[in-house]
């Protein structure tokens, strides 16, 4: 059992070597790759050892206890904790997504519904960025375009965490939040009180660490400069300074408005498209493995439907996992780790599920 593990052993002692060599530090962009392997498998080699010892260690209590019955509580005891070992470890076995470690974009668009479902974008981006606060990360937006009455047509948000164990990556957690969400609330704009039904699309790109690390050549980017604005169309610049970015080969499309400075938004537009043909790339390698495609719940497929939010019943609702609570102000508020941990829980299983066939 665990065959596989050694050679990660040896791969782990192998880059405690690189990173021990102060030569590595003068290329950040490769201290960042060997520092993140290394977090992944510093819990392997932890699980690794944990199991080993209590494997040994029962052995010789077995051993000991056909001499001396005192042995025998011992044995009983190990026995309960080595199979609780074996299993952490065969779950940090499992193939992790190559990006879990990475930050991200997020983007959230108001969708069906007009100003209550901007309203709506609004509530889910405060939701992200308190999430945020809680885990200790860092959020920065770059580009936002505000509705009449305060909500969000559309906005995206960097979001910046400080680890490199890809367990605790921000993509690692916030991948799962891609797709439509659902809202059924009294709108503010609602005179008689009627529930309405409305919905805002979520995306969620891994941010590239290095400009290098993805390779765009200049002829196949067409660049428009326009003037920005702002609510209701109304002008909030007198220059040039709103860019939109295509990329040609792929069709992707990044605009951004924002900054003052026609050079600043063409470098937050760059970034936002960097990390858009990243997870491109990314959905070409899952389409060539049925197998990984078949088992990750994430998605960034707008058009699906993957939450609830109900207010008259305080309800949340993940229709991917079946995750159910009745909490959906403390969730509103931040409180989004149970419901994202639902999906943690859900594709691991599905990953293990995979590998068992």
């Amino acid at each position: 059992m665990f065959e596989s593990v050694q050679g990660l052993l040896d791969e782990h002692a192998d880059l405690q070597k690189q990173l021990s060599d102060p030569a590595v530090y003068q290329d950040q962009a490769l201290a960042r790759k060997l520092g993140r392997r290394s977090a992944q498998l510093n819990g392997i080699v932890e699980a690794y050892g944990r199991w080993k010892q209590l494997r040994d260690d029962l052995d010789a209590a077995r051993e000991m206890a056909s001499e001396d019955p005192d042995f025998a509580d011992e044995v009983v005891q190990l026995d309960e904790q080595l199979p609780v070992a074996q299993e952490r470890l065969r779950r940090l076995l499992i193939p992790r997504d190559p990006n879990d470690a990475r930050n991200v974009i997020l983007e959230v668009k108001g969708g069906e519904g007009g100003d209550e479902a901007a309203l709506f974008a609004a509530d889910l981006t405060r939701m992200y960025t308190r999430y945020a606060e809680s885990k200790g990360w860092k959020t920065e937006v770059l580009s936002s375009t505000e509705s009449d009455l305060g909500g969000y047509k559309d906005i995206q948000i960097a979001v910046k965490g400080s680890s490199n164990d890809p367990a605790e990556g921000v993509f690692a957690h916030l991948k799962f939040e891609g797709g439509v969400h659902r809202v059924q609330r009294v709108p503010v704009t609602e005179s008689q009180g009627r529930i309405h039904t409305s919905a805002a699309g979520v995306l969620v790109f891994p941010e590239v660490d290095e400009p290098e690390e993805i390779e765009i050549n200049a002829n196949d980017l067409k660049i428009d400069v326009y003037r920005s604005s702002g609510p209701g169309g109304q002008s909030v610049n007198t220059t040039d300074s709103a860019v939109r970015i295509t990329h040609l080969p792929t069709g992707i499309v990044v605009a951004m408005q924002n900054e003052k400075s026609q050079l600043q938004n063409r470098e937050a537009a760059m970034r936002v498209l960097r990390s858009r043909l990243l997870a491109h790339q990314q959905e070409q390698i899952d389409a060539e493995n049925a197998e990984q495609r078949k088992s990750q719940v994430r998605t960034m497929d707008r058009s699906e439907r993957i939450r609830t939010y109900n207010y008259p019943e305080n309800r949340i609702a993940d229709h991917r996992t079946g995750y159910k609570a009745y909490n959906l102000d403390a969730v509103m508020n931040g409180d989004l780790g149970p419901v994202i941990q639902s999906c943690i829980d859900l594709d691991e299983q599905a990953r293990l599920d995979a590998i068992g066939e």
